[in-house]
């Protein structure tokens, strides 16, 4: 189930000389982190700006000479009053087919209320009231902005390196020639990742957790690997799996994106997701796409062997 809703890019926005970013989301949601790794890529910031004043400067930078070319223009409910604003100014930007795009910063509530609590700071939605209350206000006050997302990203669970790595894959790639795929294993019981563009649920496959020698073994050990691989409804499904991602992935490239988040899960994102996400990735990486592999819950079991593979 994605959470991401991609929009086709316009004419000239592939080219690294223009790439406007229009960054909001949950108050204690990282956006500011995020801006920080992208003014880390070379991107001007612009923090806290009223939206009555985006087009305005995107005018202005269209004016630049090339001196203001990658612009981030952070925009939230600090602005107040100005915010209503915020989608009639998006709608202009469609109207005029001025090439943007947004990322929305999200956390869970109770991730919210916990760095709040930390802080010690006001919610800007709530000054003289309970951190929930203004994290319920500003949530449904961010819906319909959240909806026109290009990306979201979800950082209840990410650390700072991971939330790098994620600004990084989606903005440091400026040239816009080719698209960056990640292959992502995950386990279900720790929740879908938000911001897969595809799921497969492999957990109809053989599992290796329940034959002693393999259970504190990952999936991209080759004894492990060659168990899941031997079952014929295992060579059944990559064959098929393989036919499916090649064709989608030049139809996507086609279509324009910038990055392509393929998902593998099964229960504890240890064996069988494991495997296959490897499977993927050496065949993507083959046929010379721009490919890495992750493995978000991978340690989240007891793993005791496992192979590290070259990303």
């Amino acid at each position: 189930m994605p959470e991401k809703n991609e929009k086709p890019q316009e004419a000239g926005q592939a080219e690294s000389a223009n790439r406007l970013v229009i960054v909001t989301g949950m108050s204690g949601g990282g956006k500011t982190q995020a801006t920080r790794y992208m003014e880390d890529l070379g991107y001007f910031v612009v923090d806290n700006l009223p939206p009555v004043f985006i087009p305005k400067f995107v005018e202005l930078a269209k004016h630049s000479g090339g001196h203001v070319s990658q612009v981030v223009l952070v925009v939230d409910t600090r602005s107040r009053e100005f915010f209503d604003q915020f989608l009639h100014v998006l709608e202009e930007l469609d109207r005029d087919k001025a090439p943007y795009e947004m990322l929305f910063m999200d956390a869970s509530d109770a991730a919210i209320i916990r760095r709040y609590k930390e802080t010690r700071r006001r919610h800007p939605m709530a000054p003289s009231s309970r951190i929930s209350e203004g994290v319920a206000k500003e949530r449904e006050r961010l819906a319909p902005a959240r909806a026109k997302a290009t990306y979201i990203i979800d950082t209840s669970e990410l650390k700072k390196v991971e939330l790098r790595d994620k600004v990084q894959r989606i903005f440091g790639s400026l040239d816009g020639s080719e698209m960056n795929i990640t292959v992502l294993s995950f386990g279900f019981k720790y929740g879908m990742p938000l911001d897969a563009d595809m799921v497969l649920d492999v957990r109809f496959l053989p599992n290796p957790f329940y034959v002693e020698s393999m259970r504190h073994k990952s999936g991209a050990v080759p004894e492990v690997a060659e168990y899941i691989e031997s079952f014929p409804v295992t060579q059944e499904f990559l064959g098929r799996l393989d036919d499916l991602v090649d064709f989608l992935v030049p139809q996507y490239r086609k279509e324009g994106k910038s990055q392509l988040v393929l998902a593998v899960g099964c229960t504890g994102g240890m064996h069988r997701s494991v495997f296959v996400a490897k499977h993927l990735y050496d065949r993507l990486r083959g046929a010379g796409c721009l490919t890495r592999l992750e493995h978000r819950d991978l340690m989240k079991n007891d793993v005791q062997e496992h192979v590290r593979e070259e990303c």
